[in-house]
């Protein structure tokens, strides 16, 4: 009895940690926690291109439709986002590892006035610009596979199409293996 209570919860510790870094496929969407999980789609299955334009932080206009022919990584964070303050240094080495890989970030600041926005960065800085997104319609572009959680990572293929989610806070190494793979994709 007890070897099968041991065993039983063998089993559950086991299934819950591979929770925390579930992989989901297209047709499993739905509000998911900020836990990591993530999705990525296979070149035949992107849908549309997603373009974002506005006013950075920086206060100058900013399209990602200049950035077709790249891969994008968009980061969606807040500066009252605890877990967006623990990502900020992955995100910062993995923008200064990957754009020599003619890979582009962009933040986008949700929900949060002007000045917040501009703090955070001024304290947290990853060194890619941030479109700023008060009223969260920019969130609306990217449809089913939009930001579920905040913070929120959605990398766009060369085509401008989503390719990847990443629900949660990212690492350097998370963010690096899905961005390869999103670069070796020929589609």
């Amino acid at each position: 009895m007890l070897r099968r209570v041991i065993g039983a919860l063998l089993a559950l510790s086991f299934l819950a940690a591979c929770s925390q870094t579930s992989t989901h496929t297209s047709g499993e969407l739905s509000y998911v926690a900020g836990d990591g999980s993530t999705v990525y789609l296979a070149s035949d299955k992107r849908g549309g291109v997603v373009t974002l334009s506005g006013r950075t932080l920086d206060d100058t206009n900013l399209s990602t439709q200049k950035w077709l022919g790249q891969v994008v990584v968009v980061n969606m964070w807040a500066s009252w986002c605890g877990p967006c303050r623990s990502e900020a240094t992955a995100l910062a080495n993995s923008f200064k590892e990957l754009n020599p890989l003619r890979v582009q970030f962009v933040g986008l600041n949700t929900r949060d006035g002007k000045a917040a926005a501009q703090a955070f960065n001024n304290r947290f800085p990853t060194g890619y610009p941030s479109i700023q997104d008060q009223d969260g319609q920019l969130i609306l572009r990217f449809g089913n596979l939009g930001p579920a959680a905040t913070p929120s990572t959605i990398i766009l293929d060369a085509k401008g199409r989503i390719a990847a989610r990443i629900l949660g806070p990212v690492t350097q190494a998370q963010l690096r293996g899905i961005v390869l793979a999103v670069l070796q994709d020929k589609a």
